[in-house]
């Protein structure tokens, strides 16, 4: 039977493209480049497992240790990881890793369909009233046992809302994933973001005790467990049915162990406000661009607000003395229990110091509020709704270039670049209403081209700081907005 610790069960890419199935202490072979399961999802819950079997054996200290241990050492990591086999298996007798520690009497026999540990498969509701035109039924009648594995992990520490009593995860339904990434393979990859901290004792680990349920509201806070529970959260109480050496099955049971107030390390929060309560990011349908960067790969100024705070893996990054790096930015945009789709970018790694912090943050708003006047000026030629939203998307794609190539001008004039950014917006946003709103101009009735003419003078007035938007982005780059005509006059 499969142990997590011991058995080769995960699948990874070699730097030369060829495909390899390793256990744990294994990752710290040079020659690997990255997990090469089937989904990208379980990628990316893979990576958070390995730091999280790091963190759990053999952390570093602080960042002075972090530096001392980068270079990758099997054996060690082999001999670390040894004492948590009891824990990691994941069918027969006895504990198994991230089940209930109660074996089910009721279920067995009609357990779940084991699709069920996918998030994107459809929901018993779902199933009842054959609404499941978008994700079908029965993609996979059964998984093998890696395959469950890795299932079974990725739901329980990203798990959506299940129905009465079934928990989200400790960051709740589809969190938002952050990994940095320096770049050079695998085990580079996965120590950069193991936290600093000291092993844990394999009680820890919540399959090792009896559940703590949350039938009455009870509640799990970081000061009721140890750390690396951050990493093996048991939001559901599942227990895999097997057989023919398969994984045919899962019967669940409600009301698992509720978290609060955790701050995992891999995913950035934020607050509703000052004073608030922190709360883990999600994702949103689309593309990740620079427009959501603030608070999550680039880090607010000292001086701001509170509201927006980075993974704690990304702050720990400037302590470290290692090379630049990029962010892995992934997760599942959710829709309430619905996935919408599933999102993998990468973004730099910036630890800048306030006045620079300030500067692209500046950038942002003022992109922002000039978005949001395009939007209003295509109102002649766009209906309200999906299709103007989808242009100020458009503005936001075009634009995510000539961003990267400003940040690597922070060094010099502010002023200049305030200039210099504000052009490339106006130049891609004139070109943008052109495109949609001049060509068939002559066709149109007089009203309809009055109403495009005056929708492109304002469109320029913004640019030029005039108007509400336009004022909001010449603030946020520090430049003087023109005064207004009738305040002149009565000057």
């Amino acid at each position: 039977m499969l142990n997590l610790i011991t058995d080769r069960w995960i699948p990874v890419r070699r730097h030369d493209g060829s495909r390899v199935a390793i256990a744990p202490h294994e990752m710290a072979d040079p020659a690997l480049a990255f997990p090469d399961w089937p989904r990208p999802d379980l990628n990316i819950a893979c990576l958070e497992l390995l730091a999280g079997l790091v963190f759990m054996a053999d952390p570093p200290r602080d960042a002075e240790d972090w530096e001392a241990r980068q270079s990758p050492d099997s054996g060690r990591l082999r001999e670390r990881l040894a004492p948590y086999a009891p824990a990691f298996g994941l069918l027969g007798d006895g504990p198994r890793f991230l089940q209930d520690r109660e074996a089910f009497e009721t279920g067995v026999r009609d357990p779940n369909p084991v699709e069920m540990l996918l998030i994107d498969s459809a929901g018993g509701q779902t199933l009842r009233n054959n609404a499941d035109l978008m994700v079908k039924r029965s993609r996979y009648p059964t998984l093998t046992p890696p395959l469950a594995a890795m299932a079974l992990y990725t739901l329980q520490a990203h798990a959506p809302s299940g129905g009465k009593g079934n928990r989200t995860s400790m960051r709740g339904g589809g969190p938002m994933v952050t990994l940095v990434d320096p770049g050079g393979g695998l085990w580079p990859l996965v120590w950069a973001n193991v936290p600093d901290g000291a092993p844990a004792p394999i009680e820890a680990l919540p399959w090792m005790r009896a559940t703590r349920t949350s039938e009455n509201g009870q509640t799990v806070i970081p000061e009721d467990a140890h750390p690396v529970e951050a990493f093996f959260g048991q939001p559901r109480r599942l227990r895999l049915v097997a057989g023919d050496g398969a994984v045919a099955g899962v019967v669940q049971k409600p009301y698992g162990t509720n978290y609060a107030q955790w701050l995992h390390p891999l995913t950035p929060h934020y607050r509703l406000k000052e004073g608030s309560e922190l709360l883990p990011r999600h994702p949103r349908a689309g593309a990740f661009g620079y427009r959501n960067w603030l608070g999550i790969v680039l880090q607010r100024p000292s001086s701001a607000d509170d509201t927006a705070r980075r993974a704690p893996v990304l702050d720990l990054w400037s302590e470290r003395p290692g090379p630049a790096a990029e962010v892995i930015v992934a997760g599942w945009a959710m829709d309430n229990m619905k996935p919408r789709d599933f999102i993998f970018s990468r973004a730099p790694l910036l630890n800048l110091d306030d006045a620079q912090a300030e500067r692209v943050e500046g950038m942002v708003r003022a992109a922002d509020a000039l978005a949001v006047a395009l939007r209003g000026a295509l109102a002649p030629v766009l209906a309200e709704g999906e299709g103007r939203e989808a242009a100020r998307e458009g503005f936001f794609l075009a634009t995510q270039p000539l961003f990267e190539a400003a940040l690597t001008r922070l060094d010099r004039d502010a002023e200049a670049e305030a200039k210099g950014w504000l052009s490339d917006l106006r130049r891609v946003a004139t070109a943008q209403f052109d495109a949609l709103a001049l060509p068939g101009l002559s066709e149109r009735d007089t009203r309809e081209q009055e109403a495009i003419v005056t929708a492109r003078r304002y469109l320029g007035a913004a640019f030029a700081g005039h108007g509400k938007q336009g004022r909001d982005a010449f603030t946020a780059l520090g430049l003087t907005p023109p005064v207004p005509k009738r305040k002149e006059k009565a000057a």
